[in-house]
């Protein structure tokens, strides 16, 4: 027995976590500007609900339906407060250049190492996360940083200042990308895994709904990418997520914002950029 579960449970959710991830690197439409990427990405994303409402359901044959309840909860609430993330890794990975094979291959390790420090922090609760407070306040401000320049600069790539891409040239190595990813995900960390915990005490539960919404996020993550290069005002609006991710991090401790707020700011903000890149097409587009 793992936490109260069969061992067996834990090396059968494995294995089918390893299974999606390699069938995921066989995928059609990794590269941008593949024409089967948009509808790759959309039927993986549903895929992986419709395994994660699967799993709810043998959650809730096993061990009852308030389990399987919570599970679902903690797979709304992580997927909800971890869109922040994504923005974040667009901005790094365009900042410094890397391709989206290369993307691809930075966000598939990062998921593994994300699943080992949910877990650390799932086993050793909300006290460890506590120590690592401090750091989101430069995290923050970084990150109003980065949307200051997204504004000046007028793309995605002027988000990163010059001097950090050239420590990192494009072609080099993945290990300082990853790195970060993993560094990203463990500060925003600093809010979702409370949340999770304070729906569910089953360590079982809040780490696979940890990791079942973590899969989903890798497909959403490459559907923003596709976006960023379709609507050409988007990164305005990547600077505004960027703005209110960063006032959301700074104002915690006074101020908690809840996730259908987040959700419903992050997605007026897309509209707008997505409707305003639009038109702007429109009144360019030369008349025949």
């Amino acid at each position: 027995m793992i936490a109260g579960m069969s061992w067996t449970w834990w090396l059968g959710f494995h294995a089918v976590v390893a299974a999606v991830l390699v069938a995921d690197s066989f995928l059609p439409g990794r590269r941008a500007e593949s024409p089967r990427a948009h509808v790759s990405v959309w039927l993986g994303t549903a895929g992986l609900v419709l395994a994660a409402a699967g799993f709810a359901g043998w959650i809730a044959v096993a061990q009852g339906r308030q389990a399987a309840l919570e599970f679902a909860t903690g797979y709304v609430i992580e997927t909800s407060l971890s869109i922040d993330n994504l923005f974040v890794f667009l901005v790094l990975f365009e900042g410094l250049r890397i391709g989206r094979e290369r993307q691809h291959i930075a966000l598939l390790w990062g998921v593994w190492g994300a699943f080992v420090l949910r877990a650390l922090f799932i086993a050793a609760g909300i006290s460890l996360l506590q120590h690592f407070v401090w750091v989101t306040w430069i995290f923050g401000l970084f990150l109003l940083y980065a949307a200051w320049r997204l504004v000046r600069g007028g793309s995605a790539r002027e988000a990163v200042p010059e001097w950090i891409a050239r420590l990192h040239p494009a072609k080099g190595s993945l290990l300082p990308v990853i790195l970060a990813v993993e560094a990203t995900d463990l500060l925003f960390a600093t809010d979702s895994i409370p949340a999770v915990l304070s729906v569910t005490h089953n360590p079982f539960v809040a780490y696979t709904s940890n990791v079942a919404a973590i899969l989903g996020l890798r497909t959403i993550y490459f559907a923003l990418a596709a976006m960023l290069n379709r609507f050409r005002l988007l990164h305005y609006g990547l600077a505004a997520i960027l703005a209110f991710a960063a006032l959301k991090m700074l104002a915690a401790p006074w101020i908690e914002v809840q996730a259908t707020i987040s959700l419903v700011v992050i997605g007026a903000i897309l509209t707008v950029c997505a409707v305003a890149s639009a038109a702007g097409q429109r009144v360019d587009k030369p008349a025949s």
